[in-house]
């Protein structure tokens, strides 16, 4: 199909753009289980959804917020690529909830960003609740990644993205270092308000964790 010939050709790009410019560190702590799983990362920056494509050969779907979708050209070459259109506002997170549970259904691994924003540059936010239900409705895996990148060589440009002021925060150089977990299997009712939370929370402690494990292993390479 020509969406996957072109996905394969934009993961080479990305992969070779890496290779020239990132000094990308993977680490896995134990190998993927059968099936589709839900990767669950921090956002240290808004080229985070690129990158990530190089930790699987499996093709993912990535959901992000739609205002990257509204980037020209961007936008719809993300959209033939089946990456999933995070829409804010009222009954809009049930309709992308679901269509992130069909694409798992199908077989097909999805990325979340936890913290449905890019992550404070002295830390991380507070996780939404997306993970947890998602987790429980779709039944798959939570696979925690932990991302570290060098802060100062973070460059954040002012734009304009659906009408609003906004800031991209790009990560073109430097170390980047990921560190992915241990599976996590999470059972219950996607209705249960405090089990999500927990579980939320839950996972996002464990991508704490790895970040750090990241950012350690970035600092003994870089002495």
């Amino acid at each position: 199909m020509l969406s996957e010939l072109l996905y394969e050709v934009g993961r080479l790009v990305i992969g070779s753009y890496a290779r020239l410019m990132l000094k990308m560190d993977v680490l896995w702590h134990e190998a993927l289980p059968k099936g589709p799983v839900l990767f669950a990362a921090n956002h240290p920056s808004t080229t985070d959804p690129i990158y990530i494509h190089l930790i699987s050969r499996q093709p993912l779907s990535v959901m992000i917020h739609s205002k990257v979708f509204s980037i020209p050209v961007l936008g719809a070459y993300m959209r033939r690529m089946q990456q999933i259109e995070v829409i804010r506002g009222r009954g809009q997170s049930e309709r992308v909830l679901t269509q992130a549970a069909r694409t798992l259904a199908s077989g097909r691994s999805v990325v979340i960003f936890p913290e449905g924003e890019i992550s404070p540059s002295n830390g991380f936010a507070a996780p939404r609740s997306g993970v947890g239900r998602l987790a429980l409705q779709s039944g798959v895996p939570v696979v925690p990644i932990g991302i570290h990148l060098r802060e100062e060589n973070c460059k954040r440009v002012p734009t304009t993205l659906e009408g609003e002021p906004d800031i991209i925060t790009w990560y073109l150089r430097g170390p980047y270092a990921v560190t992915i977990g241990r599976p996590l299997i999470f059972q219950g009712d996607a209705e249960d308000r405090p089990l999500v939370k927990t579980i939320a929370e839950n996972v996002m402690e464990q991508i704490r964790r790895l970040s750090q494990e990241s950012r350690q292993r970035s600092l003994l390479r870089a002495g």
